[in-house]
């Protein structure tokens, strides 16, 4: 099967956002959770192929001829999700979202500060605070003008992860995504979507994420492993 990656769908300039291409390939793994490990960066506007892994339906690769970008298999979480917000409070988090000052990927379709309404997500996950919410948490409010497809949803669960480790620290790309879509969210329902560092390992930080609909029900969760590069390779 071919698929293309729209230029709207970018994230680091020239190549896909992490999320958005996870959940493209994620839809052809017959599973509830599906990990997805990012290979190269996913290139833009470019015919790109899936083939089945296995004959269950449990594993794909997206390939950009040989080369591999991208392959998917059934997955699983097994901890706690990311407990939400009040959507207010989410809204109050977003006016501290400190990234649009130096991003490094200002055209991102989930969070670049260089999109518009309508035509990227505009999510500013900023940092939130409180008994119930652990440190290196942000939040952010998100309203989808429209009924989004999963692998939307798969892109709005992508870049609060890396965020909630600090608007201040080297750029980090999506190394691993495993996520579980439970539902999706209505046109214009108020949503709440949240990240949370967990660890660091080295250039690997470990993260979460969670989607939360206006009546609190989960959407949708994801583990991530993010990874730190140079910031001299973006120039280069």
């Amino acid at each position: 099967m071919q698929v293309i990656i729209e230029s709207r769908y970018r994230g680091p300039e020239g190549s896909g956002n992490g999320g958005y291409v996870a959940g493209l390939i994620a839809g052809h793994v017959a599973a509830d959770t599906v990990t997805v490990a990012l290979r190269h960066p996913p290139p833009l506007d470019t015919e790109l192929t899936v083939t089945a892994d296995d004959d269950r339906g449990l594993g794909a690769r997206l390939w950009d001829g040989d080369r591999l970008i991208a392959e998917a298999l059934a997955g699983a979480i097994v901890v706690p999700a990311v407990p939400p917000v009040p959507f207010e409070e989410a809204q109050e988090a977003a006016e501290k979202y400190r990234a649009a000052e130096r991003h490094p990927f200002p055209g991102c379709f989930v969070c670049g500060p260089d999109r518009e309404p309508g035509d990227g997500l505009c999510l500013e996950p900023g940092p939130v605070g409180g008994e119930d919410v652990g440190e290196g948490t942000v939040a952010a409010p998100w309203v989808p003008a429209e009924a989004p497809a999963p692998e939307i949803v798969w892109a709005v669960l992508d870049c609060p992860g890396g965020l909630a480790f600090g608007q201040d620290d080297p750029p980090v790309v999506l190394g691993t995504m495993t996520a579980q879509v439970t539902a999706l969210p209505e046109a214009g329902e108020r949503c709440v979507v949240m990240g949370l560092a967990r660890s660091r390992e080295g250039r690997k930080l470990h993260a979460a994420s969670a989607l939360y609909g206006e009546d609190g029900r989960l959407l949708g969760r994801a583990e991530q492993i993010w990874i730190e590069i140079d910031p001299e390779r973006l120039a280069g």
